[in-house]
């Protein structure tokens, strides 16, 4: 068998690989068979998963999963009880086609999980020996921010007072407002930030720093297993003496090619994204922390006549935005070491 098998594959119709839910997936497996060869049946199997697998400090592992396509078919063999089928040489296509679920979360790559779509094919020969082929396919279930909360598209804005010290022996407030031009964005686009550190303390303030962070946890039995977080663009300032105070005017961050915010329609991992403001203070005072969550999509906000909807975004330089080439699904980060648990 293994000389009269000259291809075994699995062409998608779409060259891409990239189906969004509610689409069709359809396409052939193709045999190319040097003689007469008897075959048992041909088996399709389409597979959408998510997989949560963790392993702890004491060698003990967690592990939880999500099927969202179990689909079979044969395409060649009624049963497993009829005789061979003698195919001649020469090349054999058997089509598929399957409408995929409208709910299916996007494909992700993650260090502890992750969600994953392939089609496997199976020619059995009536030795027994089975020959087995697999092909991966891509899902990317959009968020498109124009259908999302409308406050995503207005300025979102954070004010803090902090007492630094003790106000009996020189101590003071420290005030920090920061505004961000939106609430939503997509990859290729930049956060511009705004933002007033008022330091009406006696310390002085070391630095202040924003950046864009990603938080992914891991659910396994509804439980959170592990926790990626990282810093994935940072502005940072110097000191502000006391008595002075620091303006930041149009600050940018870009934003990376990444996924977007959540997977929905998984319920073992859960993305979240945030700009984090923080202010550190020169002595051993505790560090002053302003989260603001944002929203990550991927179509982004659009009027009738395709300009920015925010209005206020209008009056201030941003720069050019750059879209990705490639899709936010996987992270080229994932083998780093310096992960923060």
């Amino acid at each position: 068998m293994p000389r009269k098998l000259l291809k075994f594959l699995i062409l998608f119709d779409n060259t891409s690989l990239l189906y969004f839910p509610g689409q069709f997936l359809s396409g052939r497996v193709l045999l190319e068979l040097q003689d007469d060869t008897p075959v048992l049946g041909l088996h399709f199997h389409v597979v959408g998963e998510c997989v949560v697998r963790v392993r702890s400090t004491r060698h003990e592992r967690s592990y939880d999963k999500e099927n969202y396509i179990d689909f079979r078919m044969r395409l060649l063999g009624d049963s497993d009880n009829q005789g061979p089928t003698i195919l001649s040489p020469g090349i054999h296509s058997f089509p598929f086609k399957l409408g995929l679920p409208v709910d299916l979360p996007s494909t992700f790559l993650g260090r502890y999980g992750w969600v994953q779509y392939f089609c496997k094919a199976g020619l059995r020969e009536p030795s027994g020996l089975i020959h087995k082929n697999h092909q991966v396919f891509i899902v990317m279930n959009p968020i498109d921010l124009n259908l999302e909360q409308p406050y995503l598209a207005d300025p979102f804005k954070c004010n803090i007072e902090h007492n630094l010290g003790m106000a009996c022996v020189g101590g003071g407030i420290v005030k920090c407002k920061i505004i961000l031009d939106r609430g939503g964005y997509v990859p290729g686009e930049s956060i511009m930030i705004t933002a007033t550190v008022t330091n009406a303390s006696s310390v002085t303030i070391k630095s202040t720093k924003a950046a864009l962070t990603e938080t992914i946890q891991y659910f396994a039995r509804d439980k959170v297993m592990q926790t990626e977080k990282r810093e994935l663009a940072v502005i940072a300032r110097g000191k502000i003496r006391a008595g002075h105070r620091d303006e930041w005017q149009n600050e940018s961050l870009y934003v990376p090619p990444l996924p977007p915010t959540n997977l929905r329609g998984c319920h073992l991992i859960r993305i979240q994204y945030d700009v984090c403001f923080l202010i550190e203070p020169k002595s051993l005072e505790k560090q002053i922390k302003l989260q603001l969550p944002i929203t990550l999509g991927t179509y982004p906000f659009k009027t009738a006549d395709g300009d920015d909807t925010n209005e206020w975004a209008e009056t201030i330089y941003k720069p050019e935005t750059h879209y990705p080439s490639t899709l936010p699904i996987f992270r080229p980060w994932l083998h780093e070491k310096n992960d923060q648990k």
